[in-house]
């Protein structure tokens, strides 16, 4: 699934196209995504100027002038591409925005696991999936104190608690195990156990690590494209995920990465490193 770092290239790339047009017309081809597109959709969104392109964790917001917003997810296999207006629509390209300008942006998600649903003016706090996120991993408010304030008590380990999105929004498998790695934290270790240093340290972790995802464009693994059909490249740093059997980069002998399994989600860590 796309994490943060996937959206927020999508978003960036997508903003010089999209801020400040106006939207045409929509062309739904299936709306029975994960989220039905809501009755209506066309009628709310069409002639409507799009403010600003926001994201909040891994959804993406394009704010109208009327106060209404348009809520995109990926989900697993979600893309937003970006045509001239002669370009025909593909298979699996459920949605078309038409631009003022000419230009086409699409939405296209093979397996339908992501939504498009449209919040109106003054509802967009009160979105079952918005309203319980957390805070924003890049943001300024988000701090070691927060963290800790977040995790404290809890039992599980500490890399389930970072995957709820409750605690920190945007987060997904790649990152938390990359942020972890670097941190020098064990995945198994009890999240309401660490201390202020070590979670200071993960805090750092989490932001240094998005930070560089996001320059590089994201990870492509499988489906991850920019708007304009280019790869991410942050694989290519990967220190810990999908690098079982490997040697971790502590350039210490022995420090062999492993793979295991935590609530049906591959976990990659070097159990020498990560205390």
């Amino acid at each position: 699934m796309p994490e943060l770092p996937e959206v927020e290239t999508v978003r960036r790339g997508l903003e010089p196209f999209v801020a400040g047009q106006v939207l045409e017309s929509v062309a739904i081809a299936r709306g029975d995504l994960r989220r039905p597109v809501p009755d209506g959709f066309g009628q709310y969104v069409t002639g409507r100027r799009v403010a600003a392109l926001d994201r909040r964790g891994k959804v993406l917001l394009w704010h109208l002038d009327d106060g209404g917003t348009i809520l995109i997810h990926l989900g697993m296999s979600g893309r937003m591409g970006v045509a001239p207006s002669g370009v025909a629509a593909v298979l699996h390209d459920h949605l078309r925005f038409v631009l003022a300008s000419g230009d086409v942006v699409t939405f296209h998600d093979p397996r339908r696991f992501g939504f498009v649903d449209y919040a109106p003016p003054g509802c967009l706090d009160s979105d079952p999936l918005l309203s319980r996120l957390g805070p924003e991993p890049l943001g300024e408010a988000f701090t070691a104190a927060v963290l800790a304030a977040r995790i404290a008590g809890r039992a599980q380990p500490i890399k389930l608690a970072l995957l709820d999105q409750a605690v920190v929004a945007g987060l997904g498998n790649i990152y938390v195990c990359e942020a972890l790695f670097r941190a020098g934290i064990s995945p198994f270790a009890a999240a309401g156990s660490l201390s202020p240093r070590r979670v200071a340290r993960l805090v750092a972790a989490i932001k240094a690590v998005l930070a560089e995802a996001v320059a590089a464009g994201g990870s492509t693994l499988r489906d991850h494209r920019r708007p304009d059909g280019g790869l991410g490249y942050f694989q290519m740093s990967f220190r810990v995920y999908d690098r079982d059997g490997g040697d971790c980069d502590s350039g210490k002998p022995g420090h062999a990465i492993k793979r295991v399994v935590q609530s049906g989600r591959s976990t990659y860590y070097c159990p020498r490193c990560q205390r």
